[in-house]
């Protein structure tokens, strides 16, 4: 059996982190709590700052927006990454949990944005940004419930696991894509509406803006070449090798000792 063979080869040592992943993910954070930073200084410095009932309960959107589902979530996406050598549930839990927090978050920056538009007697959902927002948010919810099911859910069988993995490691970072390409046409609407012809002068704030657009596409830059780095991915435990071995054995009808 594949599980004897892999005792008989003694308990597998803690695999070491690539190189140069722990300066890339470093950097990865450096630049998410820059962009939160720099998206708090922008709502204080240009926007009046951030209050819940007042005019001013928009500006809780789009931090909240750039918090959970963009700076958390590509941090979800990381803990494959970080944490390797750590046991295969603790990480699911971590991933899991980040997503929630994520989504907690982003459900506080929905509501109130609907909210402000409510008072104000502003029209919802009529821009190509909040159309992005309302589908990204419905898709980080499902991906996050299908995930949940599959991977945390204890009915799901492994074969069912490993058949639906590829498709919910795709959607997880094509949803974080959207997620910053969303927030970029969030970004850009608000200037326009705020600066209207003046934001062809290099006005103060459009420049801070544009250069905060710019560190969130690098964010996302990171974090996707960090993901799809074949060398920089978790490797196998000791059980998880032999779950998949012996489930290749049974879709393939191969051996563990013909591999």
């Amino acid at each position: 059996m594949s599980s004897s063979r892999l005792s008989m080869e003694g308990p597998a040592s803690p695999a070491r982190a690539p190189g140069a992943l722990p300066y890339y993910v470093a950097f990865s954070q450096l630049l998410g709590l820059i962009v939160v930073a720099m998206t708090g200084a922008w709502l204080g410095m240009y926007r009046g700052g951030i209050a819940w009932e007042s005019a001013l309960q928009f500006n809780v959107h789009p931090l909240c927006m750039i918090i959970g589902l963009v700076f958390l979530q590509g941090d979800a996406l990381l803990v494959y990454r970080v944490f390797r050598n750590e046991a295969k549930r603790t990480t699911k839990v971590l991933h899991g949990l980040l997503h929630v927090f994520a989504f907690v978050i982003a459900l506080v920056g929905l509501v109130a944005v609907f909210e402000h538009h409510r008072k104000k007697g502003y029209a919802d959902l009529y821009s190509l940004h909040s159309w992005c927002g309302i589908l990204v948010f419905a898709l980080f919810f499902a991906q996050w419930l299908v995930g949940f099911s599959f991977f945390l859910f204890p009915g799901a069988s492994f074969s069912l696991r490993s058949r639906y993995r590829p498709q919910h490691v795709f959607f997880g970072a094509a949803i974080f894509l959207l997620s910053v390409a969303t927030a970029l046409l969030g970004l850009k609407e608000a200037l326009l509406f705020e600066l209207g012809t003046k934001y062809s002068m290099f006005e103060p704030e459009g420049v801070l803006a544009n250069v905060l657009g710019l560190l969130l596409a690098t964010f996302a830059t990171v974090i996707l070449y960090i993901l799809t780095r074949a060398d920089w991915k978790r490797p196998l435990q000791a059980e998880e090798q032999a779950l998949s071995m012996d489930f290749k054995t049974l879709t393939e009808g191969d051996s563990p000792s013909s591999q």
